[in-house]
């Protein structure tokens, strides 16, 4: 197909290839709506096999611990060893981790499927960044963005889905998503034709000029100046996953808890919060290569305290109405993050993709793990009322440097 054919060498790192773009933004879409089906159908696995919130937050924690502690070591091989075909390979094991999903018989079961799906996160998040950043043409934090909203989408989309699908029907029914794994692997084995065939003439050019093009002059930081930046980063993911995973995980069950209403219900609303970080995520991008990705990230972190303040204390639809607010201006935070790392070490970005793709996902794990227990404890109130702190930690942002392109 024409469409799907290789873009000249020439244009590689000096124009957007916007096709691959969208495809491996359209993969990302895929990979996650898949992964979203597992907080999902947290309320119908309680009721099933009569958990409790712990047990919630341990198939969190499984999911997301699986989903990051192999990210910065596939990152770092890759980075030496691009393996173009491990996009699909991801893919592949995501399926097979939902498969085994439909059928589980208890916990341990349900455990192990989570394990695989985070798996298949963890092989493909490093050289998808590393994709999009190659076809980026300096635009990195578009590219990133284009990227990132893909994943967001997806995630959005996998609630809403699991309300008409698996809510409805049961457990068994989760196998239909593989059907959409599927078309994954094959658009992923497109994209990794395309990698095969342009990353040697990439890192032949690089070789012959004086460093990649549009990298960032970092010669004024020292390397404790750059090791505590990425600190300062990691800080910041913590307080964004954390509140972020405490709305998808927990969101649904506290509006069942507050308001009253059924779990169908409580799923088009997460959707709407979902939707909501897909398009504040498609924002911090573009606005971090215009206007600084410092600034993006001190109004995406900081500037959503206000809302997450208020949440706790209002009625359903201005719940409703503050959980989109806060979807749009926290969402924007990633893409300027990940790009303002990578511009610290630009020639490690698959180790830095994984290492702040598998810190978010860990730490996101860790807290919900925490985050159910809490709740058994207090009560599901009061995990909202303490995590809406958590946007406070952004003023640690004033210690980040301000970096300048050449």
């Amino acid at each position: 197909m024409k469409t799907t054919a290789s873009p000249p060498v020439q244009s590689i790192g000096r124009n957007t290839v916007y096709s691959i773009l969208f495809v491996i933004s359209f993969g990302h879409f895929i990979n996650d709506l898949l992964q979203s089906v597992i907080p999902s159908i947290y309320p119908m696995l309680k009721e099933n096999f009569n958990l409790s919130f712990t047990q919630i937050g341990v198939i969190t924690l499984v999911f997301q611990l699986s989903a990051s502690i192999l990210q910065p070591f596939v990152g770092r091989y890759t980075d030496k060893k691009p393996n173009p075909m491990s996009l699909a390979i991801g893919m592949g094991l995501t399926m097979l981790g939902l498969v085994s999903l439909s059928i589980a018989p208890n916990f341990l079961f349900v455990l192990l499927s989570v394990c695989l799906v985070g798996i298949g996160s963890s092989v493909f998040h490093p050289e998808a960044s590393r994709v999009a950043q190659l076809a980026s043409g300096g635009k990195k934090g578009l590219a990133q963005s284009i990227f990132q909203v893909g994943g967001n989408a997806g995630s959005a989309i996998g609630p809403l889905m699991a309300a008409f699908i698996i809510i409805p029907n049961g457990q068994s029914h989760i196998q239909w998503f593989c059907l959409v794994a599927l078309i994954g692997i094959v658009l992923l084995s497109v994209v990794g034709n395309w990698y095969r065939g342009n990353i040697l003439e990439r890192q032949k050019r690089i070789i012959k000029s004086d460093g990649p093009p549009l990298a960032l002059n970092t010669e004024g930081l020292s390397r404790g100046k750059v090791r505590n930046s990425i600190i300062i980063l990691l800080t910041l993911i913590f307080s964004k996953y954390i509140y972020m995973t405490s709305m998808t995980s927990y969101f649904t069950f506290y509006l069942i808890d507050k308001f009253g209403i059924d779990v169908q219900e409580s799923q088009f609303y997460l959707f709407a919060f979902l939707a909501a970080v897909a398009a504040g995520t498609i924002l911090g991008g573009p606005l971090g290569d215009r206007y600084g990705r410092k600034l993006i990230i001190w109004i995406s972190i900081l500037g959503a305290a206000p809302f997450t303040l208020l949440l706790p204390y209002v009625s359903l639809t201005l719940t409703v109405i503050l959980a989109v607010v806060i979807g749009v201006i926290i969402s924007s935070a990633f893409s300027a993050i990940l790009v303002y790392a990578t511009d610290l070490v630009p020639d490690k970005v698959g180790m830095i993709a994984g290492l702040f793709f598998g810190f978010a996902f860990g730490i996101a794990g860790l807290g919900s793990a925490f985050l159910g227990w809490l709740a058994d404890h207090k009560g599901i109130d009061y995990v909202f009322q303490i995590c809406a702190y958590l946007p406070l930690i952004g003023v640690v942002t004033k210690f980040l440097p301000n970096l300048k392109g050449r």
